[in-house]
C-alpha cells in the first residue's frame, strides 16, 4: 500500500467538526469581544492631532531631542531666551534706561566755574579753555579743554600744568604789572615762528615770533614763540596775534598769549608745553567760537 492511500484513508476516518454559522462564536470569548472593544483608529488619530493643536496654540514646539522653540520668533532666532527671561531681569534692573544715564550723567556746568562765569559764555561758545590758577597770587594753573555737546552738556579734555604771571592774577590788568588778567576772552588767532602744526584757526608763520633772554628762573626763554595762539585781551580780533595795537589803550597793555612754556612764570601769559600747545592748536576750531576762562580757582568760582 503506497503512502498516498494510506493518507486518503486517514483523512476519511478523521471526525468531521460540527457546522456552525458565520457568526457563530463561543459563548465566554464572544462576550469577552464585546467588553473589550478596539477604538477606532480614527479617534486614535484625532487625539494625536488634538495634543498636536494644544501644543501650538500654547506656542512651544519640539525639534530634535531636547531642543525647544517658541513659535515662529524662535525658530527664526534659535537661541533666544524666553520672552519670560528679559523680564526677570528688567525685573531687577535697578540701572535707569540709557536715556535718563544720559540726561543724568550731562554736565550742564562747568565744575570749578561760578554760576556768574557760565551765565557769561556765549550759546555759540561750545570750546572752552579753563586755565585755573592754583592762587590769587600763584605763577601755576591748570588748563583744561571743555567741549559743548548738541544736547547742551560739557565734556573735559586733559588736563594740562601750565604757567600764568610771576604775581598771580588780577581783575585790574595794567602794562608791566606782572599780573595775568582775569576774566572770559575769545581766541580766533594763532601763529609761530614754525610752521602751522594743523590749526583751523588763521595762522600766520612768521620768524618774528622770537623771544630773547632769560626768564625769572634764569631760564633760556628762545623758542617760546614756537607756537602761540592770541588771547583777544586789549587787542584787533582778526589780526596776527604780532599786530600792536591795542583798541582800550597800551596802559592796559596786550599781547596776552597762551605760549610755549620755558620752564617759569611768564609777564602776563598762559604757557604749556609744547605737546600740550600743538594739541590745542589742532583740537581749537574756529566754528565752535573757542573762548578762555582764566583766573585763580577762588575768582573762577565766585
Amino acid at each position: 500500500m503506497s503512502g498516498s492511500h494510506r493518507s486518503a484513508s486517514h483523512r476519511r476516518s478523521a471526525p468531521a467538526p460540527a457546522s456552525r454559522s458565520e457568526g457563530e462564536q463561543p459563548q465566554g470569548r464572544a462576550e469577552s469581544r464585546r467588553r473589550r472593544k478596539p477604538k477606532p483608529r480614527r479617534a486614535a488619530k484625532l487625539t494625536v492631532g488634538t495634543a498636536t493643536l494644544l501644543a501650538l496654540t500654547a506656542g512651544w514646539f519640539t525639534i530634535g531631542p531636547g531642543r525647544s522653540f517658541q513659535g515662529e520668533t524662535a525658530s527664526a532666532a534659535p537661541d533666544r531666551e524666553p520672552e519670560t527671561a528679559p523680564m526677570k531681569a528688567a525685573d531687577s534692573h535697578t540701572e535707569p534706561p540709557a536715556a535718563d544715564r544720559s540726561s543724568r550723567d550731562k554736565i550742564t556746568s562747568i565744575p570749578g566755574l561760578g554760576a556768574d562765569w557760565m551765565a557769561k559764555i556765549p550759546a555759540e561758545t561750545r570750546q572752552l579753555v579753563v586755565a585755573s590758577g592754583k592762587g590769587k597770587d600763584s605763577s601755576d594753573n591748570t588748563v583744561t579743554l571743555w567741549t559743548r555737546g548738541d544736547d547742551g552738556g560739557w565734556q573735559a579734555g586733559e588736563s594740562w600744568p601750565a604757567h600764568n604771571a610771576l604775581k598771580g592774577w588780577t581783575t585790574n590788568h595794567r602794562s608791566g604789572d606782572l599780573h595775568s588778567p582775569i576774566g572770559l576772552y575769545s581766541l580766533s588767532d594763532a601763529g609761530g615762528r614754525k610752521a602751522n602744526p594743523g590749526s583751523k584757526m588763521p595762522y600766520d608763520e612768521n620768524a618774528k615770533f622770537v623771544m630773547p633772554g632769560r626768564g625769572f628762573n634764569n631760564e633760556p626763554l628762545a623758542g617760546s614763540f614756537d607756537y602761540v595762539v592770541a588771547i583777544n585781551y586789549n587787542r584787533v580780533v582778526g589780526a596776527s596775534p604780532l599786530d600792536g595795537r591795542f583798541p582800550e589803550g597800551a596802559a592796559k597793555g596786550g599781547g596776552i598769549w597762551l605760549h610755549l612754556d620755558h620752564g617759569g612764570p611768564t609777564h602776563g601769559c598762559i604757557s604749556l608745553t609744547e605737546d600740550h600747545m600743538v594739541a590745542l592748536l589742532k583740537a581749537l576750531d574756529p566754528a565752535m567760537h573757542p573762548m578762555i576762562a582764566m583766573g585763580d580757582a577762588e575768582s573762577l568760582a565766585a
